[in-house]
């Protein structure tokens, strides 16, 4: 062995002790033995500037730890995950459903969004192309110490065609604004402080606007990403006497659009999940009627439905006409709570198709104990497409649940409990960091 080898080698045993130490607790010892193996193997290549490595350490509980190395001149890229489970779950998001155990379900969908960077060939291409240029970072807070101090100019300063990704970084505070994105501003995210989580406000009804006009924020362009951001529609509650109360705080019509730990708070229609594919992660929407409606195809995860009705409430008006409509929305390991006893429904059927289903969701004493409502029209009982799949809590259980809700078996629940319901793997990325 020559000196300029054994002192690689040595190099790369020390990096991978001290790569052992900065994991603990993360990881046990046994599992840093087999990262340090891997870090010595492809350190070699790395050192020598044959490829650059990125290596992802998922954890029992889900919790992850992305490691890389460049190496200098490097013309091949490797990306690989360890999965520090007992039983791996697949990376193939084409076939792999969600997890049957609530506490893998952050490594499984860390695992699902990896695949698009692991098959990068699979990506839209347009996507790749606006993220490989890297992202043109925006500014935004409320005292003026940034590129701009309103969001709405920010958004303005885009050009019309844009083909790279632009994120807006928005500073703590409440910000007053009406926004529109149109479509011609494809690649937008809004990047929220995550230790101070902007919230963006308009009062905007239907009787001022129209009820999609009335969105405090509303995206019609492709791409759109929000991360750590509030969107708020202060309108009052709808007291049954006021025409045009509805009061939307974000509509997305765009496709393939996803929101990380984002807020939607509002009354009646409070989400318009109008048309696209969309995914929602670690995020809370809280309303009345409603309050999450549109004809999106939408996967739900770790999400918080929050009602507030005082007497009839719903949480879905999905809005499939057509046989043929490829739409509907899907939760999964989500959480429905809030005020009151037996006040809401998990769907109404506001038109003649609606696909929902809710899987392995805790529904608490909210949840009326029929489940759905064919508002009062019994012919969409042969229609709408409700089903449940292994949810728990005391409003998911009842004998009063209406004949055409169904419960779902493994086979049935599957193909809305993968990313391949939204096509995730051609276009959803993990949540960008700053």
């Amino acid at each position: 062995m020559n000196q300029h080898v054994s002192a690689l080698l040595i190099g790369l045993v020390g990096a991978g002790i001290t790569l052992s130490a900065s994991l603990q607790p993360f990881v046990s010892p046994t599992q840093c033995v087999t990262i340090g193996l891997l870090v010595i193997i492809f350190g070699l290549l790395v050192k020598e500037g044959f490829i650059s490595l990125s290596l992802l350490v998922y954890s029992k509980d889900g919790r992850s730890r992305n490691l890389r190395w460049n190496g200098n001149g490097a013309t091949s890229s490797i990306e690989c995950g360890v999965f520090l489970h007992d039983s791996p779950l697949s990376t193939n998001s084409s076939s792999s459903s969600s997890p049957s155990v609530a506490s893998t379900l952050r490594s499984w969908i860390a695992l699902n969004m990896k695949e698009s960077n692991l098959s990068r060939g699979n990506l839209d291409q347009l996507l790749v192309a606006a993220e490989e240029g890297g992202e043109k970072m925006i500014k935004v807070k409320k005292d003026g110490s940034a590129d701009f101090k309103t969001v709405t100019d920010a958004v303005n300063s885009i050009p019309s065609g844009n083909a790279r990704r632009v994120v807006i970084w928005i500073g703590g505070g409440e910000f007053w604004e009406k926004i529109t994105i149109d479509r011609t501003k494809k690649f937008v995210t809004f990047y929220g402080d995550p230790y101070n989580m902007p919230r963006i406000v308009y009062n905007g009804t239907a009787a001022d606007y129209g009820t999609v006009n009335s969105a405090t924020v509303a995206v019609e362009s492709d791409y759109f990403v929000a991360v750590n951001v509030a969107f708020v529609n202060s309108a009052p509650i709808p007291d049954g006497r006021r025409c045009g109360a509805q009061a939307v705080a974000m509509r997305i019509s765009g496709d393939k659009a996803a929101f990380y730990n984002c807020r939607f708070i509002g009354y009646q229609d409070t989400l318009c999940d109008d048309k696209g594919r969309h995914f929602f992660q670690d995020c809370y929407i809280q309303g009345t009627v409603d309050f999450i409606f549109g004809n999106g195809k939408s996967l739900y995860l770790n999400t918080t439905m929050y009602s507030v009705a005082k007497k009839f409430g719903a949480i879905t008006a999905q809005a499939r006409e057509k046989v043929n409509d490829d739409s509907g929305f899907t939760f999964v390991f989500c959480n429905i709570t809030g005020i009151g006893n037996n006040t809401t429904y998990l769907g109404r059927a506001w038109k003649e198709r609606p696909r929902v289903v809710f899987a392995r969701t805790y529904m608490g004493t909210i949840i009326n104990g029929e489940g759905w409502s064919n508002d009062r029209h019994p012919d969409r009982d042969r229609t709408v497409y409700y089903g449940e799949y292994k949810c728990s809590g005391p409003g998911s259980v009842s004998s009063a649940r209406v004949k055409f809700a169904r419960i779902l078996s493994d086979e049935e629940a599957k193909l809305f409990m993968s990313m391949t319901y939204i096509h995730g793997s051609n276009w959803l990325l993990p949540p960008p960091k700053f």
